[in-house]
């Protein structure tokens, strides 16, 4: 039973330490260095100490825990930990006994972590025929290392234009089919995919959710409107010439999109035997040598055929020309640079052979080459049987770039055209026109603080050459302020950041225009650009706070000082239209005309040693701007103030002290104010009169006022003294005074006494009279109710301690008194002992 009891009482006491020394607190991770986030004090007394923690410091005096520069981040602390508590462990030495308490502190999330895909971009593929309301499961869904609802992620689509949409559970993530889908319209859908967490302040990510829609054989195939439905084919075709080429068109892919061509069975036998169509291409083909008298006209039928879908038919008709007798024609042999049967030649060049031509005729009729009469640039001369074809003066590209050169074929006799033959000359071009801008110069107005980007101007320069001769770059020169740029291709300037008009209220770009010729042929442009004001900037007091100094008494409309305001802007944005004082009880108002600050009231230190004002100043912007300063202005003293003299209170009081009080005692004190400041509230003390005139056992300490016993008192002293202190400031240009009476009684017979005149003074003749002025204390007290107070009290305190310090010391005589009697008493009986 004892063992039993032993063990209840141990766990009994092991509980209770461990109860006083566990501590649970609790923190929001990434807090700042510096926050409390609980204390130690509610169960130890100091000291306090924390051990082996880097995120935790502990102030030693009050226990208060706080967070330190190591940044509490839970995710790092807890990697795995998807839910539950994550925590910090500690150690701490607290009281005097340096007991141990664990300390817990719970980490709590918050939302710094925002949600991310493993995954740059999300492909899926659903078939054109997917049906709406089809649902498809994504596997890539979003991640969120926080816990709790900030990790709760909720999604959206973007750019869907309402073919998809999104459908989440706890669980899957789908995506639902909206809208019917059609691959031959759109083959591919490429939108965002969001996801947002739900966060108090909400964190997103977004990734590029791309759906390619599968083709289903949901389409039939259409002849192209272009296909040829007339074509002529010359005598003599021989077999595998080319008649005409059919083609049918099928917008689904692959397999689905196989088209075959054949003949319908409605064509002539002898349709069949002239003409071949290839089953794949619909290419028709002449299937035999042939050469025929007379002309021929066959319809041919084309079928195209793409189950399952029904058959698609057009329709091509073919005329089979006769062999005719042989005409005259023109060879050209070709002296100038040639491509494909085209002359090319550079601008500019001289006259120029481009080729010889030669006639080819086997008929008996003679005949001649000649050029149209719209081919003034060219000339055709005959030398030797044949023609020289030749420029007659130097091309320009720039007025026509392409010639077509008609030769004819005429009767030398006569004017009958036989035939034509038409040769294409090309003029290459040259690099010889300089860009030309519109204007030499642009003139540009902005205001500041535009936004970032925004288009200033085009400037636009043409170039007479083609091509890459004649195309045209742009870009900026002469060390142009990098907040500036233009686009090479349109020649757009544009600001790139916030322009300040205040920094800088022109700018000057000069802009080159440049071609693509070798070399390179150039103009150039300036563009002027004036920032305009914008009332950006408020009106700015030199100095945040004003000081000024003044005598009390300064005369109405007297400067007090000058207030000193500067406005960056321009025009009437810079221009200050009404300074105020805020503050409507203080004696002074704004001068605006001279920007300064003047008295317009009385001003007493005596009232206010200094006033506290704010200023605003308000510019003459749209709108306005304004700006506060505060005004401290100290009001210096002037001595118009004499002493006050509140004890004694009257010249008629009467002190009276015993003829015993020892030398240095102070018998009394002076208390008296002054109601003005520095030195022109410094007080001193002196005694101008003394009665009797006899040397005085009396003197005055000139600072203190205390008036001291300086000697100890004799038979002569007994009776009445009347001393005349004079209580006199140090004011400049001259001090101020006052005067009182102190009247002091020496007396064995402490008793109350009271003069019912005041004293005579009779000034010395070196001296000016100064009759004594009694204080009036009517007035002080109406004016200094608590000073007086104050005295009052002093003076009951004092008179106490004085009493209570006579009657130790007239026990303490008494006490002696007795010892000395029966020491005496004692020794006498001794004596007569010792007679006896």
């Amino acid at each position: 039973m004892a063992c039993l009891l032993q063990k209840v009482l141990l766990m009994a006491s092991v509980r209770q330490i461990i109860c006083h020394t566990l501590l649970t607190l609790s923190t929001l991770e990434e807090r700042p260095e510096g926050i409390k986030i609980g204390t130690l004090s509610t169960a130890y007394s100091p000291p306090y100490q924390l051990l082996g923690s880097s995120y935790l410091r502990v102030n030693e005096e009050t226990g208060d825990v706080y967070t330190t520069e190591q940044m509490i981040d839970r995710e790092t602390l807890c990697p795995s930990q998807d839910g539950g508590y994550c925590t910090i462990s500690a150690v701490a030495l607290v009281g005097p006994e340096k007991e141990l308490m664990k300390i817990t502190i719970i980490v709590e999330d918050i939302n710094d972590n925002a949600p991310y895909f493993e995954t740059n971009e999300i492909r899926l593929r659903i078939p054109e025929d997917a049906s709406v309301g089809t649902r498809v499961l994504l596997d890539d869904k979003a991640l969120d290392k926080d816990i709790g609802s900030n990790a709760e992620i909720r999604y959206h689509l973007e750019g869907a234009e309402g073919f998809f949409s999104v459908a989440q559970d706890s669980s899957a993530l789908e995506l639902i089919v909206e809208r019917e889908l059609d691959r031959e319209t759109q083959n591919e859908h490429c939108m965002v995919l969001a996801a947002v967490d739900s966060g108090s302040v909400p964190l997103s990510a977004m990734v590029s959710f791309v759906v390619a829609v599968l083709d289903v054989d949901d389409q039939c195939p259409q002849f192209s409107p272009d296909n040829p439905h007339t074509v002529s084919v010359p005598g003599g075709a021989t077999r595998g010439t080319t008649v005409a080429q059919v083609q049918a068109i099928d917008p689904d892919l692959g397999s689905n999109s196989q088209i075959t061509y054949s003949f319908s069975v409605q064509i002539s036998d002898r349709a069949k035997e002239l003409f071949h169509l290839d089953r794949n291409t619909g290419r028709i083909s002449i299937a035999m040598d042939m050469r025929l008298d007379s002309l021929e006209e066959h319809v041919l039928k084309v079928v195209a055929n793409s189950p399952p879908c029904p058959v698609e038919q057009t329709q091509v008709t073919v005329y089979l020309q006769p062999v005719l007798s042989p005409e005259p024609a023109v060879e050209i042999k070709y002296v100038a640079q040639y491509r494909n049967q085209t002359i090319i030649l550079r601008e500019n060049e001289p006259p120029t052979l481009l080729a010889l031509l030669e006639l080819r005729d086997i008929s008996s009729v003679q005949r001649v080459l000649s050029l149209e009469e719209d081919s003034s640039a060219f000339t055709l001369k005959a030398q030797a049987g044949n023609y020289l074809l030749s420029t007659s003066k130097p091309l320009d590209f720039e007025l026509c770039s392409k010639y077509l050169v008609t030769v004819v074929i005429s009767e030398a006799q006569g004017k009958r055209v036989h035939a034509r033959k038409e040769i294409k000359v090309v003029v290459e071009d040259v690099n010889d026109n300089t860009p030309q801008f519109e204007k030499t110069s642009y003139q540009v107005e902005i205001e500041e603080n535009n936004k970032p980007g925004i288009p200033l101007v085009q400037v636009i320069a043409s170039d007479a050459d083609s091509e890459l001769y004649g195309k045209v770059s742009y870009r900026l020169i002469h060390n142009t302020p990098a907040i500036f740029s233009i686009d090479e291709v349109t020649g757009v300037v544009s600001v790139l950041k916030l322009l300040d008009r205040e920094q800088q209220g022109e700018y000057i770009l000069t802009v080159l225009a440049r071609d693509n010729g070798s070399p390179p042929l150039e103009a150039f442009s300036s563009v002027s650009i004036k920032v305009l004001d914008q009332n950006d900037n408020q009106p700015t007091f030199v100095t945040p706070r004003f000081i000024f100094f003044i005598s009390e008494g300064t005369p109405h409309l007297a400067q007090v000082g000058k207030i000193g305001i500067v406005d960056a802007d321009e025009g009437d944005n810079g221009k200050v239209v009404d300074v105020q004082v805020l503050d409507k009880h203080v004696p002074f108002a704004m001068d605006l005309s001279q920007l300064a600050l003047r008295c317009t009231g009385e001003v007493d230190r005596e009232k206010h040693e200094h006033y506290e004002l704010l200023l605003l100043a308000i510019d003459g912007g749209s709108p306005q701007r304004s700006s506060t300063a505060s005004v401290t202005v100290f009001v210096e003293d002037v001595n118009d103030n004499q002493p006050q003299v509140l004890l004694p209170s009257s010249n008629l009081s009467c002190l009276t002290i015993p003829p015993n009080t020892r030398a240095g005692s102070i018998i009394t004190k002076i208390y008296a104010i002054d109601r003005d400041s520095g030195m022109n509230s410094d007080i001193t003390y002196h005694i101008i009169a003394r009665e009797p005139i006899n040397p005085s056992p009396f003197q005055i300490d000139p600072h203190s006022g205390n008036i001291t016993l300086v000697q100890q008192l004799v038979g002569r002293d007994y009776g009445m003294h009347h001393l005349l202190i004079r209580v006199s400031d140090r004011g400049k240009p001259a001090p101020l005074q006052a005067t009182v009476w102190v009247n002091v009684l020496v007396n064995e017979i402490s008793k109350q006494c009271h003069l019912t005149t005041v004293p005579p003074y009779f000034p010395a003749a070196s001296e000016p009279p100064l009759p004594p002025k009694p204080y009036n204390l009517t007035e002080s007290c109406t004016e200094l109710p608590w000073l007086l107070l104050l005295c009052g009290l002093g003076m009951m305190v004092f008179s106490v301690c004085m009493f209570l310090g006579t009657v130790i010391i007239c026990m303490k005589q008494k006490n002696l008194t007795r010892k000395r009697t029966r020491k005496r008493d004692h020794t006498k009986e001794h004596e007569l002992k010792h007679l006896n």
